[in-house]
């Protein structure tokens, strides 16, 4: 609901539980009023009618309580808008009228100088607001054109609090979404990525509680960001103790672009939610926003997948993937992917990128034809790509070396023995459309994993528009994967960059699922599981079963119980070499397959309570979806031998009974939420699963 003041110059924004406030002043000046617990416009109305705070010497009144800070004026804050033209830098605007439409609220002003005009957008999901900036160069034939330095997609500002307390998560590759907390300070703290693309080394996300909040209690403010190239969030508090956090796209130098007269620019969306029941309430606001905004066929639950890489690497035949399907199709699976080395002369990591056919000794009939048998099986038939990259020894780069981003004059540095193609080219994106859609349709493909495996160095061409290989990449990105969704309604797609490299709002408006990280170590993946879940569901999160011991990272040797549990938190694959697996191994993964088939509409679409985090010892999540809930719990190792505390369980009615399958006892409500479940796990490397329902 959007309400707005008597004068039209005061707008509340209220969801179920929480409300947003802002107010327009007499010169101008849009201000922040309230972000917090759901309050009346006639509160918004008196907060807009408070005196103004005394002016202190050397600093602005506009610090701290603009809604949008730009560059320029009386101002020392960290701008969010920051544009120049060849002689005159910074932004003086006046209002130019406001529209609400529904839930969608748009404030639009206009700076005559530079004839730019600036729409800040507002939607209401729920209790999360969507932010986002629109400008427009509006100057005529002859007018200068404009450089964007800085647009962020909006700046949020926070009610004063004596202490307050900063999450984010924090990682590198193999090692993602790893939770951190840390008092906020004076001055700024900057996370983002200089890489192109999202990043193993932080996700786009950042919370901020006061006053001590828990998993299940306190104020929690938290902001995502729906961008998936190059970011920057900052959090800064100002000498008044006032915390601000602003972010959008772009990392410090790189610029946003450059807006000739009549061009326009959108900022992908900076997204804010307030939350009165701690990080766990927080986390399950996020995750029910995803499911009905953001993700695409959210209510329907994701297959289990198996894909061939582990088992074969770069070494791959037809034969030999139809042995490794039948094996897969008998375990229950309900989708068969190839993986890497499928097209091409793609014999190892050095070549093959960009020409995507298949290879003809590998695949003499192309992929029609295991793709049939896939079918014939039972299951949904899939593939690996990585269209954004080319390796210099392929027909691809032979034919267009000019294809790739490089500085001119400079050498081209190769990460992975592979280079970055310009989506910033219309060629390019011509022929990576042809490519992908001509796969499409030659064969049955109902599944695309689109990796990612190299950062940005380079980013740049001859003649390139100042900044725009930059932002232009992650904008053509989204526009090519729209174009295949729309001619393709029926593959569904992964993002994948070397595991978690591009996860955020952004690309998950666009794909099914994510590859949440190559670690797939059962016990290393609770710790980037947990992190991953204080913003997106278990909907998305792709996590796999693989060979023990695992011989990629650690060489942790675990039971095939352990590995099924913990990949049973999310989406669940299998990415073990099912040739080597004794029949014993085979026939027990059928059932925790069954098993995941029963459960999977709780964890998918259920409300995610985390229990106890992974910190050491005894960890557990659940996942409540109307009368059913069940416990994934795990132990690490048991100490001095000592039997685990009860586990105690959250989201269910205390009056009522509930039935458990797996200990065959009945429990009432209020004994499993305030003395808790007794998992009886013990040793090293335990872990459970407990079905409960409501009697």
């Amino acid at each position: 609901m959007i309400e707005v003041g008597a004068d039209g110059r005061t707008w509340l924004l209220s969801g179920p539980t929480s409300s947003y406030a802002l107010r327009l002043t007499d010169r101008d000046e849009l201000l922040h009023l309230y972000w917090g617990a759901r309050i009346a416009l006639a509160d918004a109305e008196a907060l807009a009618a408070e005196p103004p705070l005394p002016e202190r010497p050397f600093e602005s009144p506009l610090d701290g309580s603009e809604e949008y800070p730009v560059d320029g004026g009386p101002r020392f804050a960290r701008p969010a808008l920051s544009v120049r033209d060849d002689t005159v830098r910074g932004t003086e605007w006046q209002h130019a009228g406001s529209a609400v439409d529904g839930d969608a609220l748009q404030i639009h002003f206009r700076d005559p100088l530079h004839h730019l005009g600036i729409t800040l957008a507002y939607r209401l999901r729920g209790d999360v607001v969507e932010r986002s900036v629109h400008l427009a160069h509006e100057g005529g034939r002859g007018a200068r054109p404009l450089e964007v330095l800085r647009a962020d997609s909006a700046t949020w500002t926070l009610p004063w609090r004596e202490r307050w307390r900063l999450s984010q998560l924090h990682g590198r590759w193999a090692a993602e979404s790893r939770l951190v907390r840390s008092a906020v300070t004076y001055g700024e703290k900057v996370i983002g990525s200089r890489r192109g693309h999202t990043g193993h080394q932080h996700l786009p996300w950042v919370a901020l509680d006061a006053e001590g909040a828990t998993e299940e209690h306190g104020e929690v403010y938290s902001c995502a960001l729906a961008w998936s190239g190059s970011w920057r969030i900052t959090v800064h508090q100002l000498p008044d103790g006032t915390v601000q956090i602003s972010g959008g796209m772009g990392h410090d130098d790189c610029g946003v672009t450059v807006l000739e007269p009549g061009a326009s620019i959108a900022t992908p969306v900076f997204a804010g939610l307030w939350s009165g029941d701690g990080f766990g309430g927080a986390s399950r606001a996020w995750h029910a926003y995803q499911r009905e905004h953001v993700i695409p066929d959210a209510d329907i639950v994701r297959p289990v997948l198996y894909n061939s890489w582990e088992a074969t690497g770069f070494d791959i035949t037809e034969e030999q993937q139809r042995a490794l399907a039948r094996k897969a199709a008998a375990l229950g699976v309900e989708l068969f992917v190839v993986d890497d080395a499928w097209f091409g002369g793609r014999v190892s990591d050095r070549s093959g990128l960009g020409d995507w056919t298949p290879n003809p000794d590998r695949f003499p009939g192309g992929l029609k034809p295991l793709a049939d048998e896939v079918h014939g099986l039972g299951m949904r038939f899939g593939i690996w790509v990585e269209p954004e990259m080319v390796n210099p020894d392929s027909d691809l780069y032979r034919a267009h070396p000019d294809w790739v981003q490089y500085q001119p004059g400079r050498g081209r540095a190769e990460f992975r023995n592979q280079l970055v193609l310009d989506l910033s080219r219309e060629d390019v994106r011509a022929y990576l459309w042809g490519r992908l859609d001509a796969l499409l349709t030659g064969a049955p493909i109902d599944f695309v994993k689109w990796d990612f495996n190299r950062s940005f160095t380079d980013a740049g061409r001859p003649g390139a528009a100042g900044p725009e290989p930059w932002w232009a990449h992650g904008r053509h990105l989204y526009d090519l994967l729209d174009r295949l969704r729309t001619a393709h309604p029926a593959v569904a797609f992964e993002s994948c960059s070397g595991g978690g490299g591009r996860v955020d709002l952004g690309i998950l408006s666009r794909v099914d699922q994510v590859w949440t990280s190559d670690n797939t170590d059962p016990l290393d993946r609770l710790a980037i599981q947990h992190g991953f879940s204080q913003l997106h569901p278990a909907r998305v999160m792709a996590a796999w079963v693989t060979d023990s011991p695992h011989t990629q990272l650690n060489g942790r040797t675990s039971s095939l119980r352990f590995r099924f549990v913990s990949a049973m938190a999310g989406v669940l694959g299998i990415g073990a070499d099912l040739a080597r697996w004794s029949e014993s191994e085979l026939a027990e993964a059928r059932e925790w397959v069954d098993l995941y088939k029963e459960i999977r509409p709780l964890v998918q679409l259920g409300d995610l309570y985390r229990l106890r985090p992974p910190e050491g010892g005894l960890s557990a999540v659940q996942y409540v979806r109307g009368d059913e809930a069940v416990v994934l719990a795990w132990l690490g190792a048991q100490a001095y031998g000592e039997e685990q505390a009860p586990v105690r369980l959250r989201g269910l009615d205390p009056a009522a009974s509930y039935a458990c399958r797996d200990t065959g006892e009945t429990y009432r409500g209020a004994v499993l939420m305030r003395r808790g479940l007794r998992t009886g796990l013990k040793g090293d490397l335990d872990a459970g699963v407990f079905r409960l329902r409501r009697m």
